[in-house]
């Protein structure tokens, strides 16, 4: 008996892609809610270039660059970060892009981190890069995952790249004779992996792995959003519970253990 053999057999094989791959992606849960993130994201990038609505949410996104200079562009994510993570409606709307995932993956008493994250990358931007890292040797727990939505079509370029986790341990060996990020990615180029993802799809990806992101060679702007994930009761690292991440869903059986107390006042 494994612990997969109370899985059904889709969860089952769900389980074992992320393992093997360190990723997977599958159609949204909640599409209606991803073209409500897409249009709302448009919108208040009309709002801060002083142009009308759009009818069509994803060309005015991929087609951003003909629109905004790179010198105004971290303006411009920051307008729309801060007004899509004000509404009420979204955080319960991204978790629900991937819940069902989530909870295979991760498990269904979760914390989520308190802000979702938002990167704009417009072609030939060397401004927005991400070196290649690893997001615990930063402060984040081995336990979380990262739910990653695009709002355009992602490839290439335009995408992340991942390390595979047979690689992973013998690449970070490796690092101690590298003098730079680029001579990093220089090593693990070869085997890394850019993940194409099209719109009305998302993935979760173990982000204990090396990414990052290149310069964009596309004809589109890439628009991306992610968000950590984690089960309530496992453990943290330096982005705690209550700090960066708060709890989401907690069940009845859990809230009762957390606040009884022994005899004596003694919490059990």
């Amino acid at each position: 008996m494994t612990d997969t053999d109370f899985l059904q057999a889709d969860e089952q094989a769900l389980a074992q892609r992320f393992i093997d791959n360190g990723f997977v992606t599958t159609p949204a849960d909640d599409r209606t809610g991803l073209d409500r993130i897409q249009r709302r994201a448009a919108e208040l990038a009309a709002d801060y270039l002083k142009l009308p609505h759009s009818n069509d949410p994803y060309a005015m996104l991929d087609g951003i660059h003909t629109r905004v200079s790179v010198d105004d562009l971290n303006g411009l994510r920051l307008h729309v970060f801060n007004g899509l993570n004000a509404e009420p409606w979204f955080r319960p709307t991204y978790f629900r892009l991937a819940r069902s995932t989530i909870e295979t993956i991760v498990g269904n008493e979760l914390c989520m981190q308190r802000r979702v994250n938002l990167s704009i990358q417009m072609p030939g931007d060397d401004s927005s890069l991400l070196a290649t890292h690893s997001d615990v040797w930063s402060g984040d727990s081995p336990f979380e995952v990262v739910v990653w939505v695009p709002l355009v079509d992602v490839h290439r370029t335009k995408a992340m790249y991942l390390l595979p986790p047979s690689l992973n341990g013998d690449m970070q060996d490796k690092m101690a004779d590298l003098r730079s990020a680029e001579e990093l990615y220089k090593t693990i180029k070869p085997h890394a992996t850019f993940i194409e993802i099209p719109y009305g799809h998302v993935m979760l990806f173990n982000q204990t792995l090396m990414h990052g992101n290149r310069v964009n060679e596309e004809p589109g702007t890439r628009w991306s959003m992610n968000c950590r994930f984690k089960s309530i009761m496992s453990p943290y690292a330096d982005k705690r519970f209550g700090e960066f991440f708060e709890p989401i869903l907690l069940r009845p059986a859990t809230r009762v253990g957390m606040q009884y107390k022994l005899p004596g006042g003694f919490h059990g």
